[in-house]
């Protein structure tokens, strides 16, 4: 058992309870084909809304033009840490608009098939951290993203590395204690006209 194993409160399946967002990765691991087609069929056979499956994904391993051009749309603090990963995938929703409103689903059927990446992800031995600090405007440009297309969200895999190769700050998230919301404070049984209740 990994030291970031979550404490659950129930039994959930190990890929559930392993998997965590390290920012330490080994920057001499190299992805290979067969893991890479692996974590791509995961994610291509998630469900969507009559399957019309929204999601795409621009992939780029370290070094290529796609990975740098995706590394350099990060935020300073992401792009910092996510260039030893051995992979940058930036995930795209093909959006949809009805009667003039824009429809959630497609970044939701989206976040599905990115969260079937990160698992496949940790079924192979790799980790995953997922990145919402990123200049949408600069991947658009730099990757030719068309209109009616929208930057969602950009994740790095990788081989985990020691916490000690970041900086200071970046170790101590690293090392701390995994955390979650107890479940009686998210999860309740709604009885209609009673107001859901909030967090002090």
């Amino acid at each position: 058992m990994s030291p970031h194993t979550a404490t659950t409160a129930a039994a959930v399946h190990p890929l559930l309870a392993d998997r965590w967002s390290p920012r330490s990765f080994d920057a001499a691991h190299t992805l290979g084909d067969e893991e890479l087609a692996t974590l791509l069929e995961a994610a291509r056979w998630a469900p969507s809304a009559y399957n019309a499956q929204p999601w795409r994904f621009l992939v780029g391993r370290r070094g290529d033009i796609t990975y740098l051009r995706i590394l350099d749309a990060l935020v300073p603090f992401n792009r910092e840490w996510a260039r030893t990963g051995s992979l940058l995938v930036a995930a795209v929703a093909e959006e949809r608009v009805e009667n003039g409103v824009l429809q959630h689903g497609p970044a939701y059927d989206t976040g599905l098939s990115v969260a079937q990446l990160v698992l496949q992800a940790e079924a192979l031995g790799l980790h995953a951290h997922q990145m919402s600090g990123f200049d949408a405007d600069a991947l658009r440009t730099s990757l030719g993203v068309p209109d009616g297309f929208r930057p969602l969200s950009v994740v790095a895999v990788g081989a985990p590395a020691p916490a000690d190769l970041l900086p200071p700050k970046l170790r101590e998230r690293e090392t701390a204690v995994r955390e979650r919301r107890p479940g009686a404070e998210t999860f309740f049984a709604h009885t209609w006209g009673t107001p859901l209740p909030t967090r002090p």
